[in-house]
Parts: C-alpha cells; sequence; structure tokens
C-alpha cells in the first residue's frame, strides 16, 4: 500500500419467610461478639478459585493466559484475588500487584505498571533495568532521567516491559494482578491490549479486576474488554453476589459463632448477597435503621466513621480528598495537626479497619467505597478547599506523591477545588507531561478540559501564553494522534470557524487540508471540497512561498489526484516548481514523486527507484525520521510491485521500527506493516505475516488507515480455512459500503469479496461480486490492483461462472501488463478462458517467475484439474503432488483438500504429498506415540512437551493425512512407512 510520496450482574433476591427481629435484635446479638473482618475463610467462590488456579497451570505449562474478574463494587474480586495469590505464592510464582488510581477524567498513565516496575526495582534492584534506565524513566522517574520523545517511543517501552516480565517469568512463573481496571487511563489499557495480543510471554498469568457496575455505556472499558474476549487465551470470571446460605457461612466466619436465622435473613435483605455490605453492616454493629435497603454503602460506612473518636473523624476527612492512597508525609503537610495527633487519629482509623498502612509508609483506604462514602460527606466549602490545599502541597514539593504523579495529581485537585485559573494552567501542564510518555488519550482529555475551563477564565490566554485557536489546535493533534478522530474532526470544524482566513490564511488552508484528511480516513467524504479551499487559500497573493506552503501544496495534490487526476497532477507541478524555487532538495524530491507516481502516473516504479532511494538517503543523512518512514512506506510498495518481495519485507520492518521511535505506528506505521505482512504472504512466510498483522491489530489504526491490514489478514485467513476468516472479511467488505474508499483499497476488496464467495460455494455471489470487480471504473487505471480482480474474477468460470466470459475478455484488453504479478495474472486469465493443460502449464511458469508459492500452488490445481479431464494422470500427479506440497507447507487447508479430493477422484493412492517429507521430525515423533495408543497427556509426558501443544501437532497430523482422527492416522502412517 503507498501513501503521498512522504506524506450487570444478576442479584440475589431476598430471603423469605418471618425476619423478625430486625436491626435492633441484630444489634444485640452482635455487641456481645467479637468481629474479625479480615481473614475470614472465602465463601462462595470455589467455582471461581478454580478457574484461577486451572488459568495459572495453563500459564505455567507456557501457554500466555489473562483473566479478567469483574463484578459489581463490594462484591469480593480483590478477596478472591488474594485467596488466590497465597495458593500462587504457595506454588512458587511471583505475584506482582499493580491498581489503577481515581483521578477524574485524565487518570493517571501507566499508574498500575509504575506500582509493579516499582515493586521489582525495591526487590530486585536495578539490575532488571540496566541498560533501558532512559526509556523505564518515563514510568518510575526514579531511575534517572527519561530518554527524550525523539529517542523512545510508547511501542517500544511496551516491548521492554514485556521483555522485563518475560525475564521474571524465565526464572519462576509470574501473576500479574492490575486491581480496578475501570479506573485505568488509555496508555494502561493500551499496554495491557500490547500483552494480551502482542506480548504473550511463557508462565505469565495476567489477572485484571474490574466494577460491572462502573461500566455504563459509554465507558472505554466496555469496547476494551469487547476486543480482548477475541484474543487467545483471555477468559473472564464474573464474581456475583452470595445467594443466603453462602452470607449465613460469611457471617459464622465474621461473628465466629452460628448466626441466628433472623439475624441473617435482616443482613441478607439488607446486604443483597454483596460480601462487602455483609461485612460491614457485621462489623457496623448497627446498621443504618431505615425500613428500605440502601442504595450504597454511604451511609453505612459514614456509621462507622462517626464511631471514631472526635479527633480522628477530620483526619479522616482529609485523608479521603487525598485519594484512596497517599503518603504520610502528604497526609501531614495538608492536615497540619501535631504529629502525635496525626498518629492518634490515623491509628484509630487503622483499628477501626477504614484504612491501612501500606509498605511504603504510607496509608490506603482499605476499599474505595470507604473512601468514597467520606469523600461525598464533606460539605462543598470543605471539599474545595481540602483539594486545594493538597494541590498548593503537591505543588511545593512534588516529592510528597509517587514519582510522575505530581503533574495528574496537581491537575486533579485544582479542578476539584474549582479553582479554574490554576486548573486550567495545572492541566495543560499536565498534558504536555502525559504528551512526553505518549499518553495522548490522556493528553487530549486533559486538553478538553482547559478548552472547558477557557471561558470560565477571562485571561486564560496570557496564563496559557497562547491563543484558543493554538489550543484548538493543540487538543485537535493530540486528538488525532490517540486516534480519535471524530473528536479531531469536532475540532478541525471549530478551529475553522476560530481562524480569521483573510488575516491568516495559510494557517486555515493547513486546517482545511486536515479537515479534509479526517473525513477521507472517516470516509465521510473525499476531502475534496476542503483541499480545494486549501488550495485557494495557500495560492492567495501575500502567504509566504515557505517550504510549509510548498508541502502543503504537494499533500493537497496527493489527495486531490484521488478525485481527479488532471487537477493533482497540476497543484503538484506547482508544488514541484516551488520546491525548485525554494532550492529545498527534500521538497523538490518529494514533489516530483508526487507528480510522477501519484498524479501523472508516468513515474514507474522502476523509473521512479532512484528516486525513492535519493528521498530516504536524503531523509537519513537530515535526521528526518518522519520522511524517513515516509520513504520507506513508498519503497516498500514499489519493490512489491516490482516482484521484490523479499527486499519489499525489509525496507517495510525497518521502517515500521522507525515509525515505533518516533511514536507514528498507528498512522504511517500502519502502511509498513500491512506492505511488510504483504511481502511476507507473497514469499509464502505466512505465520511471520500473520504475527505481523497481530501486531497491527494491536495498533488498531483508525478509520481507512486500518482497512488494509484487515483486507491482508482476512484473505491469509480465507486461504488457511481459519476460524474467524468470515468474520474479518465481513468487516474488510464493510468498507465498500462507503463511497469514498480510495481505488487502492477499494480495487484489493473487489478481489477479496469474489475470493470469500467463492470459498463459501456461493457461485451467484461470485458471479455478481466478478461483474461488480470488472466494471469499477478505478481499473484500468491501477493495473497494479486490477490485476487481480480479473484474475479473481477469471476463476468463477471453473465453477459455473461462463457468462463472465465476454466481460472478462474486454477488460483484459485495456489493461496495461508490467510487471511480473500482472504478467503471472494475464497467464491465469488466458488459462482460465482456455481451460487446457498447456494453457495452465504456461500459467504455472509466469507463476513461477513472480516467485509466489500460493498463487503457484492453485495454478497447477488448475493443470491437474485441465490434465484430468484430458486423461493424462501422469500429469495430474505430479502436479498435485507439487500443490500438495506447497498447500502442506503453507497450511493452506481448503487448497489442501481440493488436491487431496482430485487425486481420490482420478485413483492415485495414499494421501496426497504423505510422502516421507509431509510430515515434520517432531510430528513423526508424536505421530509414533499415537500408533502406540498413548494419551496426549502421556505423550506430553515422554516428550516434554504440554499436553496443548500435543494437541496441536496431532490435530496438524491428522490435516496432513487427510484423515478422520487418531487412528486412521495411525493406520495410514504404518502402510505409507512414515514411522520406519
Amino acid at each position: 500500500m503507498t501513501l503521498t510520496a512522504f506524506g450487570a450482574a444478576a442479584t440475589a433476591g431476598p430471603a423469605t419467610g418471618n425476619h423478625g427481629g430486625g436491626p435492633d435484635e441484630l444489634h444485640g446479638m452482635l455487641d456481645h461478639v467479637t468481629i474479625r473482618p479480615t481473614g475470614t475463610a472465602l465463601v462462595g467462590r470455589q467455582a471461581e478459585l478454580a478457574g484461577l488456579r486451572e488459568a495459572f497451570k495453563r500459564a505455567r505449562d507456557d501457554e500466555p493466559t489473562t483473566v479478567l474478574v469483574g463484578g459489581e463494587a463490594g462484591v469480593g474480586k480483590t478477596r478472591l484475588v488474594e485467596e488466590f495469590r497465597r495458593y500462587a505464592e504457595g506454588e512458587g510464582a511471583r505475584v506482582l500487584v499493580g491498581h489503577c488510581l481515581q483521578l477524574g477524567e485524565e487518570g493517571l498513565p501507566f499508574a498500575p505498571f509504575a506500582a509493579i516496575l516499582r515493586e521489582v526495582l525495591r526487590r530486585d534492584g536495578r539490575t532488571p533495568f540496566e541498560g533501558h534506565e532512559p526509556e523505564f524513566a518515563r514510568m518510575l522517574p526514579e531511575l534517572g532521567p527519561a530518554a527524550p520523545a525523539a529517542e523512545a517511543n510508547r511501542g517500544y517501552l511496551f516491548d521492554l516491559v514485556g521483555a522485563l516480565f518475560a525475564a521474571q517469568a524465565a526464572e519462576r512463573p509470574l501473576v500479574l494482578v492490575v486491581e480496578d481496571l475501570h479506573w485505568a487511563d488509555r496508555s494502561t489499557r493500551d499496554l495491557i491490549g500490547f500483552f494480551v495480543r502482542a506480548a504473550r510471554s511463557a508462565r505469565v498469568l495476567l489477572v485484571c479486576t474490574y466494577r460491572t457496575d462502573e461500566l455504563h455505556r459509554g465507558h472505554p472499558l466496555r469496547s476494551f474488554l469487547a476486543e480482548l474476549d477475541r484474543a487467545r487465551g483471555v477468559e473472564r470470571i464474573q464474581v456475583d453476589r452470595l445467594d443466603r446460605d453462602d452470607t449465613a457461612a460469611v457471617l459464622a466466619g465474621l461473628l465466629g459463632a452460628e448466626p441466628g436465622q433472623r439475624a441473617v435473613d435482616t443482613i441478607y435483605e439488607r446486604a443483597q448477597g454483596n460480601p462487602f455490605f455483609v461485612e460491614e453492616l457485621a462489623a457496623a454493629g448497627d446498621p443504618v435503621p431505615c425500613a428500605d435497603i440502601p442504595a450504597s454503602l454511604r451511609d453505612l460506612l459514614l456509621a462507622r466513621v462517626d464511631r471514631l473518636p472526635e479527633g480522628a473523624q477530620p483526619i479522616l476527612r482529609i485523608a479521603a480528598a487525598g485519594g484512596i492512597r497517599l503518603s504520610h508525609d502528604l497526609l501531614a503537610q495538608v492536615a497540619g495537626v501535631p504529629d502525635t495527633q496525626l498518629e492518634m487519629a490515623v491509628r484509630a482509623a487503622v483499628a477501626a479497619q477504614l484504612i491501612v498502612a501500606d509498605a511504603d509508609g504510607g496509608y490506603e483506604f482499605r476499599h474505595a467505597l470507604v473512601r468514597e462514602a467520606v469523600h461525598d460527606d464533606l460539605l462543598p466549602g470543605e471539599h474545595a478547599r481540602l483539594h486545594a490545599r493538597y494541590a498548593a502541597a503537591i505543588e511545593a514539593d512534588p516529592a510528597l506523591v509517587a514519582p510522575g504523579r505530581a503533574p495528574a495529581e496537581i491537575a486533579h485537585h485544582w479542578h476539584a477545588a474549582h479553582d479554574h485559573p490554576r486548573a486550567l494552567v495545572a492541566s495543560r501542564v499536565a498534558a504536555q507531561a502525559a504528551a512526553a510518555r505518549y499518553a495522548h488519550a490522556e493528553q487530549a482529555s486533559l486538553l478538553d478540559r482547559v478548552l472547558d475551563l477557557w471561558e470560565q477564565v477571562p485571561d486564560a490566554g496570557q496564563r496559557l501564553g497562547i491563543d484558543h485557536l493554538a489550543l484548538l489546535e493543540e487538543t485537535l493533534n493530540a486528538s488525532y494522534q490517540s486516534g480519535d478522530h471524530m473528536r479531531a474532526l469536532s475540532l478541525a470544524r471549530a478551529a475553522l470557524a476560530d481562524v480569521d482566513q483573510d488575516a491568516e490564511p495559510l494557517r486555515a488552508a493547513m486546517l482545511h487540508e486536515r479537515r479534509g484528511k479526517l473525513l477521507t480516513h472517516l470516509g465521510k467524504s473525499d476531502g475534496a471540497d476542503d483541499m480545494r479551499k486549501a488550495y485557494a487559500l495557500a495560492t492567495r497573493e501575500g502567504v509566504p512561498r515557505d517550504l510549509d506552503h510548498a508541502n502543503l501544496l504537494g499533500d493537497i495534490a496527493y489527495a486531490l489526484s484521488k478525485v481527479d487526476r488532471v487537477e493533482g497532477a497540476r497543484i503538484a507541478a506547482e508544488a514541484q516548481r516551488a520546491a525548485d524555487l525554494l532550492g529545498d532538495a527534500s521538497a523538490q524530491v518529494r514533489a516530483h514523486l508526487t507528480l510522477g507516481r501519484v498524479c501523472l502516473r508516468d513515474l514507474s516504479a522502476e523509473d521512479g527507484m532512484p528516486e525513492l532511494r535519493k528521498a530516504e538517503a536524503m531523509a537519513r543523512d537530515q535526521g528526518d525520521l518522519l520522511g524517513l518512514v515516509r520513504a520507506r512506506v513508498n519503497i516498500s510498495d514499489a519493490l512489491f510491485e516490482l516482484g521484490q518481495y523479499e527486499e519489499s519485507a525489509a525496507v517495510a520492518a525497518a521502517g515500521s521500527a522507525d515509525a515505533q521511535r518516533i511514536g507514528v505506528s498507528r498512522s504511517n506505521g500502519a502502511y509498513l506493516r500491512s506492505n511488510q505482512a504483504e511481502a511476507l504472504v507473497a514469499l509464502g512466510r505466512w505465520d511471520e505475516a500473520d504475527a505481523v498483522l497481530a501486531e497491527s491489530a494491536r495498533f488498531d489504526p483508525p478509520g481507512s488507515l486500518g482497512l488494509h491490514w484487515i483486507e491482508v489478514r482476512a484473505g491469509l485467513w480465507l486461504a488457511r480455512g481459519q476460524a474467524g476468516a468470515a468474520r474479518l472479511t465481513d468487516r474488510a467488505l464493510a468498507f465498500l459500503a462507503r463511497p469514498y474508499t480510495d481505488p487502492q483499497m477499494r480495487l484489493p476488496l473487489r478481489a477479496l469479496r469474489i475470493e470469500a464467495a467463492l470459498a463459501a460455494g456461493e457461485v451467484d455471489t461470485a458471479v455478481r461480486a466478478a461483474r461488480d470487480g470488472l466494471s469499477d471504473s478505478a481499473l484500468d487505471s491501477n493495473p497494479r490492483y486490477g490485476w487481480p480482480v480479473v484474475a479473481a474474477a477469471a476463476r468463477v468460470l471453473a465453477v459455473g461462472g461462463g457468462v463472465l466470459r465476454d466481460e472478462i475478455t474486454r477488460t483484459v484488453g485495456g489493461l496495461e501488463c508490467r510487471y511480473p504479478q500482472e504478467v503471472a495474472c494475464k497467464a491465469e486469465v488466458a488459462a482460465a478462458l482456455a481451460d487446457t493443460p498447456a494453457a495452465w502449464e504456461a500459467a504455472v511458469e509466469a507463476r513461477r517467475a513472480d516467485g509466489q508459492p500460493y498463487p503457484l500452488a492453485r495454478d497447477l490445481l488448475a493443470t491437474a484439474q485441465a490434465a484430468a479431464s484430458a486423461g493424462d494422470r501422469a500429469r495430474v500427479a505430479t502436479a498435485c503432488e507439487e500443490a500438495g506440497a506447497i498447500a502442506a507447507n503453507l497450511d493452506a487447508r481448503p487448497l489442501r483438500e481440493a488436491v487431496a479430493t482430485l487425486a481420490r477422484r482420478v485413483g492415485l493412492r495414499g494421501a496426497v504429498g504423505a510422502g516421507p517429507d509431509v510430515l515434520t521430525a517432531r510430528e513423526r515423533e508424536v505421530l509414533r506415540l499415537v500408533a502406540q495408543g498413548l494419551s496426549n497427556s502421556r505423550i506430553g509426558s515422554a516428550l516434554f512437551l504440554s499436553p496443548k501443544t500435543v494437541s496441536v501437532h496431532v490435530s496438524r497430523i491428522i490435516a496432513k493425512l487427510e484423515v478422520a482422527n487418531r487412528i486412521e492416522a495411525a493406520a495410514v502412517a504404518h502402510r505409507l512407512g512414515l514411522l520406519d
């Protein structure tokens, strides 16, 4: 693919029957019993605990596993995980725990992983981080200065974190626990997504907990969880409310005695099976005397707070304003009371099980709901005053909070204090800190807050040192980088309404160009109107003819060439003249390539390669990494067109690494990864290609930027007959319904639609899809993408699509043919029209010259079919043998089955391709033990493999030998001498 030349849980019902007694009886009963709210036995969670243990065993056996533990607040998720933690540690595992923090909308980037890495640092020292301290310092500032943004990026940081955990797991199994995922920031979610989809380290179990009752319809975690559900090795455990019997068991553990039935009924009715509610009701001793069950724990928790000594209650309220956890020094600074008074107050709160002391010498609320209830009970003035004191304290001494947390904490507290001027400035500072960590979503969220505060602060521009338009542009860019293109589009519209187009035409032109791109990426329009407005503004008299101006003309030319090539070429020529006048070599090369390769199409891939290489060298010499990335997008694409697939894959891989370094993996990097995967598919290195495509899925490029990888992977999965191929194909083909899909993206979709119909055996659908493809207006002007469409249409002829013959013949006559893939497609179309062994042999030779194994195997099968019709059994056998071997090597199961079916039809003996080399050495070892009647687990023990791995080997053996089960596999192996 080319680029511009550089451009909710079920609720248990209350118990029935006579409740009697009520709160007074319960109060009297509990007054005479010692309450032990901690360390009680785990009740009613046997199935959930067993699920976690099984997940641990799979992880220990080298199967990467992720468990998502969901349930409403207070239902016992943390208690379950604590029990499992004891089990895992008893099994020799290392358990590391991190919590997501509630800091308003913006959250704190990477908070749980920073805590986990800090625990590694505390236990193991700096050794695990040696050599990469500047990169890890983005999460752990105590390691030293962080790497500049130009030298490290989020993707590279993710790789380093994954490698560190893999190294930890190499010594002993590793369990990573991320608590309160519902408060996770975008960066934390992205890092978790990386571990689940890409890192997949062996002997690592990732456990994440989240509140289901927090997930409102617009909550970002909803879609994130849905994405994780599609990944292999991910399972959910839902922690539901307890029934009445389990509630009674919990009370028995808390009270140390069997509770009376009426007391159980009362607490069960009030708690509705929520273990934390049960615990709090029992510990409070005097549940709130109200007729109805409370909707939340607020009154219950405050009843416990009211029992604290009078001097402790204000300190607890102060602590609640600081967050769920805070340091002793920060609490002391904000409280402003003598140390003795503070310690007595804290000791009372600890004794009441409201807060606990943590390992760092700070304090943590025992449950987030405790803190929330106390915080929500603050008077309005008290609320604002306390948050202002926290903000001022952290501003004066950032060391009062964990390293790296200060900007986000300060912004949160000033905003909660309703100090709009300070919140304005602090939020922008925090946004800049988030940008330095490549946490663009958090940056955009904070800048949105700044925009909200702008109208409430009269001198906002003076305080920030920028005007409103500049803030809109900054927020637009952050939203664009974070992949929120809809928000970016709204911001672009707002910025255009804000800009004075007469006073600043070039600035307005750039905004129109950006809006045009966004509209195109989102499939809302072709962007032409905005591009033409941008051109009109950029060419006004008095607009500086500088480098920005020349490059803008080139971008406009590229975009308009997709709509009107003549108009695009005219503007590209202007861009080239502007670059020549400036004498800027980089701009000259960029403009020349835009004109020749994109607009006029008179600069072939061959002729344009020296210019592309020149652009690459210039960008490298000038340290222009973005220019280097853009050059490699185009070079890898041109190399593919030339049939130089190895070189194309190598250039794209190098460019992808550069894209990671500068944080553009979701934009230009998306093209590079899909170009690399496309070349790997052509080379027959399908497993490598799928791994690259999985990485693209992890980055999830927005809009049309993600189309190419989806289309390539859909085609690959169809060829392999892989589960999920239909879903992925439907996702790709949905882009055909968009009226503004670029031809170089639309034409491969035409071919994919035909292939999908053929794979499903839907001849009528295939005929319609072929006709749509053959009538596409972009076919003649895009031979690189047009020939595969015609070849796919020609394959419909063999299954009853004879009505297409004339249309195919007419189309072939007007389609240019120059490069190896195009020549091979033309030969295949000619063979399909003639359908003779000789014609198909010519197509096979053209495919050999192109070098792509899968199309070669397909044409070999067609050769065998034509030979079978002609009665030439020898030629059938030869072609089937080679096609079957290629299909087996690629694991292209539908093709291999088709070869085997033909072989059986003509009476060829034995499984096609089932000679001595059909099985790998490991598969022969497994088959030998299968023939002895051993189970998967016994085979695993004998060969030191996990049962899961053995199962995969057995499945592949059965597929390769074309048998139905293990018994038939053993029989075929004996008959063919594969076990000798």
